[in-house]
C-alpha cells in the first residue's frame, strides 16, 4: 500500500486535478478547438479539434510514462526509481523557471495539425512528467509482486496502468478544455479571449516542483516507517 498519506483514491483525484488544470490552461489548445469551429462555422469543426488534441495529450502521456512502466517491474529498485523521478520532476519545473520561452519547434508545428501539435505542446511542458510520481505510486499501491506474478503479467498490469492515467487525465484536460471552448465559441465570444487570456507557464514549473517534493517527502515517510 502507498501509506496513510496518499491513498489510491487520492492519487485519482491528483491526476483528475492535473487534467482539470491543463484544460483551464489557453497553452495546452482550447483556443485552436475555438477557432477551429469558427472558421468552419460548424459545433461539429470544434469537437473534432477537441478530439484531434485529447489523442495527441494521451500519447504524450503514455509515451513519457512507459519508460517508467517497464522500470516499475524491477521492484527490488522501485524506491530509488521513485526518488529519482521526484528529482527529475523538481529538476524540469526548474528548468522552466529559468528558460520561460517555448521550444522555437513548436512554432513550426501548423495548427491544422492539432494531434501532433498537442503531443509536441505536452511534451515540451512536462505534462507527462508530472504524471509519473504519481503514477509510480498507483502501481505500488498493486502490491504486485508479493504474489510472485509472472514478468509478462507484470508488464500487462504497468503499462496498463500508464494508459489509464494518461486516458483519465486527458479525459479531465478534455471536459475542462472543451466547456471553455464551447462557452467561447457559442456565447462568450473572442474578446473573451484577447481581454482573459491568462498565462499559466510560472503556476506549472512550481507544480513540477511540488509534486516532485511531494513525492520525495512520501518515500522518505514511507522509508522512515519501513525502518
Amino acid at each position: 500500500m502507498i501509506g496513510s498519506h496518499w491513498s489510491s483514491s487520492g492519487l485519482w483525484l491528483a491526476v483528475l486535478a492535473s487534467g482539470l488544470y491543463h484544460g483551464v490552461n489557453p497553452a495546452m489548445g482550447w483556443p485552436l478547438a475555438v477557432s477551429n469551429g469558427l472558421m468552419q462555422r460548424r459545433t461539429r469543426a470544434l469537437l473534432g479539434a477537441l478530439v484531434y488534441l485529447a489523442a495527441g495529450h494521451v500519447l504524450a502521456m503514455f509515451v513519457v510514462m512507459m519508460p517508467f512502466a517497464v522500470l516499475a517491474m524491477v521492484l527490488a529498485w522501485q524506491r530509488e526509481i521513485q526518488i529519482g523521478a521526484g528529482g527529475l520532476v523538481i529538476g524540469f519545473g526548474i528548468f522552466l523557471l529559468i528558460r520561460r520561452r517555448h521550444p522555437r519547434v513548436l512554432a513550426r508545428i501548423p495548427p491544422t495539425r492539432l494531434a501532433l501539435w498537442s503531443f509536441a505542446v505536452a511534451i515540451a511542458h512536462g505534462a507527462g512528467l508530472m504524471l509519473v510520481p504519481i503514477y509510480l505510486g498507483l502501481c505500488r499501491s498493486f502490491d504486485m509482486d508479493r504474489g510472485h506474478q509472472a514478468a509478462q503479467a507484470l508488464i500487462g498490469v504497468n503499462l496498463g496502468m500508464a494508459l489509464l492515467v494518461s486516458a483519465v487525465h486527458a479525459l479531465a484536460m478534455i471536459a475542462a478544455g472543451g466547456l471553455l471552448a464551447w462557452l467561447v465559441y457559442r456565447y462568450l465570444g473572442l474578446k473573451f479571449v484577447s481581454r482573459s487570456w491568462f498565462n499559466l507557464d510560472a503556476v506549472w514549473a512550481v507544480s513540477l516542483i511540488v509534486v516532485g517534493a511531494l513525492s520525495l517527502a512520501i518515500n522518505g515517510a514511507l522509508q522512515s516507517g519501513a525502518a
